[in-house]
């Protein structure tokens, strides 16, 4: 495989799917291998072609990380314009804590701190769409290390969960989840004091539980351009979410789809607020009322952004022409219909048999080939990492089995 020099170098932080789709974006667009630096060696990274692999004790400390950094940029300064993203909230927040510093060598592609903590608090993110009338879930905010009294205007279930994931990356304390759902008071109060207990100092929310399982879930993902306006939108109608305590809530098959008002609301926030870069949101309809409740904007692209590029509309190209090339941006939305999965199909319709609709367009995709698997790429078919890819893919049938098997609510099969 050719790869191409370029004046610029991807410099990539983790060592997840999130971590090979934005190298795999790279390569598509522009021929070149990332430099992807990660804590412990993943056989998808460091077995890869267009990836090289730096591993680094401790890589999840800001001060290492930034040290690393620094020792990066010097060795590459005069040589390429480096670009850095990273694929945890953690990683994100130490980059936009050091911009300044590292801007000496990087291009940052995030906001500046004072609106990132304005706005990754959830608490403060409703706030706002409060303001400019977006629909969000009606929420009540619990405060750690203070008197609650946990009476809120709707019923149980409810759905609880931080509102300061970087705090909460750190927090350890028995039964820790993403998110939970509570049926009763009981067990609710059951995990608080548990909470209490770590080091997570911020707030917790308590939200009503919107009616629908995982197909009444969307991804937007934008992107601003250097002047703060929306250049870009993409639009995914997610069928099946992960279930796995860890990780509940990223979605593991998407469908490409468009709709204004979305977008249109989207829009309204960002660039009211001044937003520059990549922007993630987490919707869900509520068929109660018919409208679309915006949960939470992640301030980077998150782990399904292969659903962006494998439609058709490279996400990496953005950030390189608005801030390597500072190119005006056309505006567009992404129109493509495509299937974007982590899983294999088998557990897919599995899950969708109930939304006969879903399911003919499923299969339809997969019979036109509009699908895209990120980790299986054709330029980077090395046999060690294609082990590792495969399994990986298969071993979804035991995990999807095994979550049934220990109650954990897969949604379709369990209450």
């Amino acid at each position: 495989m050719k790869l191409v020099e370029r004046e610029f170098l991807p410099v990539i932080l983790g060592a997840d799917i999130t971590a090979y789709s934005l190298a795999r974006s790279f390569h598509e667009e522009y021929g070149i291998k990332s430099l992807v630096l990660s804590r412990l060696r993943a056989k998808i990274i460091s077995e890869s072609k267009i990836c090289e692999n730096r591993v680094f004790a401790g890589l999840d400390q800001a001060d290492v990380l930034i040290e690393k950094l620094m020792e990066i940029g010097e060795e590459f300064d005069g040589k390429k314009k480096l670009i850095v993203m990273g694929c945890g909230d953690w990683y994100v927040r130490a980059l936009i804590e050091n911009k300044d510093k590292l801007s000496r060598y990087y291009v940052v592609p995030y906001i500046d701190e004072e609106l990132l903590n304005k706005i990754v608090l959830k608490d403060k993110f409703y706030e706002i769409c409060d303001e400019l009338g977006i629909d969000h879930p009606k929420t009540y905010v619990y405060n750690c290390g203070e008197e609650n009294d946990l009476k809120f205007d709707f019923d149980y279930p409810v759905i609880a969960k931080c509102a300061n994931s970087a705090l909460y990356h750190y927090a350890e304390f028995e039964g820790k989840k993403k998110v939970y759902r509570f049926e009763n008071e009981a067990d609710l109060k059951k995990m608080l004091a548990n909470l209490e207990t770590s080091s997570y100092d911020y707030k917790f929310l308590i939200q009503d539980c919107i009616p629908g399982d995982d197909t009444n879930m969307r991804v937007l993902t934008c992107y601003c351009d250097r002047n703060s306006k929306v250049k870009f939108a993409s639009l995914g109608h997610v069928l099946l979410e992960d279930h796995t305590p860890s990780a509940i809530g990223n979605p593991v098959a998407i469908i490409n789809e468009v709709d204004e008002k979305i977008v249109e609301a989207a829009t309204r926030f960002l660039e009211h607020i001044g937003y520059t870069g990549f922007a993630n949101f987490d919707i869900k309809y509520d068929s109660r009322d018919g409208s679309y409740n915006f949960f939470e904007i992640n301030v980077r692209l998150g782990r399904s952004n292969f659903y962006v590029t494998g439609s058709g509309f490279n996400t990496v190209k953005w950030i390189v022409d608005d801030l390597i090339y500072e190119k005006e941006l056309e505006y567009t939305v992404a129109d493509n219909e495509n299937l974007f999965f982590v899983v294999p199909k088998g557990i897919i319709k599995r899950y969708i048999k109930g939304h006969k609709d879903l399911l003919k367009r499923v299969n339809r995709l997969f019979r036109q080939g509009k699908i895209s698997y990120p980790l299986f790429y054709t330029k980077d078919l090395k046999p060690v990492r294609l082990f590792y890819v495969v399994a990986a893919y298969f071993n979804q049938y035991r995990k999807y089995h095994k979550m049934e098997k220990t109650s954990v609510p897969v949604y379709g099969k369990l209450k």
